[in-house]
């Protein structure tokens, strides 16, 4: 008789370590040259390099979604007043873990809110931040004069 053990439950600091676990796995697949920061002391987790430019990326995850089918990412560290600006990082990549979806924002987003809520699966046409699911091209350095307001 075999037994299994329970999936055990992630704590905060755990989930965002798979997070950017998932997160190296999927860009590394697509071809992207990544380094790791070392430490927790800069904004961003990871640096991208595109072969002309090295991107800084803040990796963000949900494992649960709220009311109306949305997800939450704020667009700050631990310190909610220091939004993320164009001097911390360049891209917030975003997973919705249930989902296995991955939403790339350029940090310009932010510099009207704090925030980015998003609905995977709403009935309406066109969603505020379907236009950044999977864009991955955004971090090329064709996609990088391509990227959306």
């Amino acid at each position: 008789m075999t037994t299994t053990k329970p999936t055990p439950i992630l704590n905060r600091k755990r989930r965002g370590e798979v997070a950017e676990a998932a997160f190296l796995h999927k860009a590394a697949s697509l071809g992207f040259r990544i380094g790791k920061t070392w430490g927790e002391s800069d904004p961003y987790d990871f640096l991208v390099d595109t072969g002309g430019r090295v991107l800084r990326v803040q990796v963000k995850s949900a494992y649960a979604a709220g009311e109306y089918g949305g997800y939450t990412f704020h667009a700050h560290g631990n310190t909610r007043t220091d939004v993320y600006t164009s001097r911390d990082i360049d891209f917030l990549v975003a997973y919705i873990v249930p989902e296995n979806l991955w939403y790339v924002l350029p940090v310009e987003i932010f510099a009207r809110t704090s925030a980015a809520k998003i609905f995977p699966a709403s009935r309406r046409r066109m969603s505020r931040f379907e236009k950044y699911r999977e864009a991955w091209s955004l971090m090329t350095e064709e996609g990088q004069s391509d990227v959306p307001s």
